[in-house]
């Protein structure tokens, strides 16, 4: 079409506003079908729901299961902590809880099937991995160093209502479904439109050189850059993933494009002001310090045996 209207598609600005297009379609398009799908097997575990079930297993297997249910919850990471809050007010371990908080905005059933369809089946499978390990640990760790002191107290007091089940039928969950589908769009479409933006700029515009010399494998600190860069940024992970698809395909390493998704997702500055509300300065800053190093470590080790995918 573009062709046709006597834009030239192999040339910068061309191929830009080809990308551009050929992206938001691709992308907006498998997105509303995965929150439909998705939202559907969510009206299956409410939050009263979830927090029953999650009350039953103790150990490792409650953060695993935090971390497993993070994942058919919402996009963004200002969208679960009030989930978080709930929660954590209704009784369950503080490190169990920080489990949902990380898998829920880094990890979802359809970044998996987006990042499939753009880097391929193992790279996808991957970040899927290393994000479900990061909650896991990252609740264990905070579990371990006693932090439920600092969770704060009106969070701790609130009042634990318990919701009687209510049996919704198939018609009631395809409305569900529609609602969040539109509801998500809504939220999402801005963001898309700004990470495609960014990703057609870095895709046709920068140099590979630029790019490399600041991100590249050759500079040892990318990684720390990658995650420092996209901790201000505020994004869902579809939002992230055309910038992620634009710096890999400028030759920048796999573990340092893992670590600037993770960072976005799962430390943007807004969710962490939102979340300062909930705990204090010293959770807070461990929770951040655990999540950032990790972020790191998987980006460096990724970095380092990129050779097998």
């Amino acid at each position: 079409m573009l062709e046709l209207v006597g834009i030239n598609i192999h040339e910068t600005l061309g191929a830009s506003i080809h990308f551009f297009i050929y992206d938001v379609i691709k992308i907006l398009w498998l997105l509303s079908v995965l929150i439909f799908g998705i939202s559907y097997i969510q009206s299956y575990f409410p939050p009263e729901r979830t927090k029953k079930i999650l009350s039953r297993f103790r150990g490792i297997w409650a953060n695993i299961l935090s971390a497993l249910l993070g994942t058919i919850t919402p996009f963004c990471s200002c969208s679960s902590i009030p989930i978080f809050m709930g929660f954590t007010s209704a009784g369950l371990p503080v490190g169990v809880t920080f489990s949902f908080l990380i898998s829920s905005p880094m990890v979802d059933l359809g970044s998996l099937v987006l990042l499939m369809s753009i880097f391929g089946w193992k790279i996808a499978v991957v970040y899927v991995l290393a994000g479900l390990i990061i909650a896991v640990l990252g609740g264990l760790l905070i579990e371990k160093l006693g932090m439920e002191k600092y969770v704060e107290s009106f969070i701790k007091d609130a009042p634990n209502v318990t919701i009687d089940d209510v049996n919704v039928g198939y018609k009631e969950r395809i409305d569900f479904a529609k609602e969040q589908v539109v509801s998500t769009f809504k939220k999402v479409f801005p963001y898309v439109l700004v990470g495609v933006g960014i990703g057609a700029l870095i895709h046709n515009v920068l140099p590979e050189s630029f790019i490399q010399s600041i991100l590249g494998k050759d500079n040892p600190f990318s990684v720390i850059l990658a995650t420092i860069v996209g901790i201000p940024m505020y994004a869902d992970i579809f939002g992230t993933i055309p910038i992620a698809e634009a710096l890999y395909a400028k030759g920048v390493g796999l573990g340092t494009v893992l670590s600037f998704m993770m960072a976005v997702t799962a430390l943007s500055l807004p969710s962490m002001i939102m979340l300062k509300r909930a705990v204090k300065p010293q959770l807070l800053a461990t929770f951040i310090a655990i999540v950032g190093i990790s972020i790191m470590i998987i980006g460096y080790l990724f970095n380092v045996f990129q050779y097998i995918f």
